[in-house]
């Protein structure tokens, strides 16, 4: 994804009724929307952790078993909070319980040397590495655009793949599809805002 797709990701408002408390209301639809959006980086976070594929599976189901009976505490009060944050020390938690019950103080891969490496994995509200800070983003944008796709017609999304991910001006896209440039902006505005509203304080 180009630089442009962020900036014009986190140009565009919302004034719908977020994912998240969609999932606090108890939307089942909204739940495995959730799920969807953030179970890649979950599976992320437990792979760079040190966890065997076969544990990463158990950890996911507790991971979001927690979610589900947790979500309906997680606040933003203070600056920096995030629920990307709070699930990260979710997870991190479930991880460390793991190692735990493996009773792993053998050294080795996924041993003790995972164990301490996730003792100093970075808190909710840590300030993380732009890198890190990247790959999670884009993980989740990722998830987010394969959640709405569906919900425009081919033209609109291809007006909108091409301005935003591939970079392409907005008169050469409209030359490519038959469009009016005005007609291009419109579709990404319209798929941008979309996003926006699927992924409301989500991707932060």
């Amino acid at each position: 994804m180009t630089d442009s797709f962020t900036t014009s990701y986190e140009s565009i408002g919302s004034t719908s009724t977020s994912l998240l408390e969609r999932v606090k209301a108890q939307d089942q639809d909204a739940w495995q929307r959730l799920v969807r959006l953030y179970g890649r980086l979950v599976l992320h976070w437990c792979r760079t952790s040190g966890l065997q594929p076969a544990d990463r599976a158990d950890v996911f189901q507790e991971v979001f078993r927690a979610v589900d009976s947790g979500i309906g505490e997680f606040r933003r009060d203070r600056p920096g909070d995030s629920f990307r944050g709070w699930l990260r020390t979710v997870t991190r938690s479930k991880v460390l319980d793991h190692f735990r019950r493996q009773g792993r103080e053998t050294p080795g891969a996924g041993g003790s040397e995972a164990y301490e490496r996730l003792q100093a994995y970075p808190e909710a509200g840590a300030q993380s590495d732009a890198g890190v800070e990247s790959i999670e983003r884009t993980l989740l944008l990722r998830e987010a655009l394969g959640l709405i796709e569906a919900d425009f017609e081919e033209r609109t999304w291809r007006a909108f793949w091409r301005t935003t991910a591939d970079g392409i001006s907005t008169a050469a896209v409209a030359d490519e599809l038959g469009m009016t440039p005005a007609a291009v902006r419109q579709a990404k505005s319209r798929v941008l805002r979309r996003l926006r509203e699927e992924t409301e304080g989500l991707i932060e």
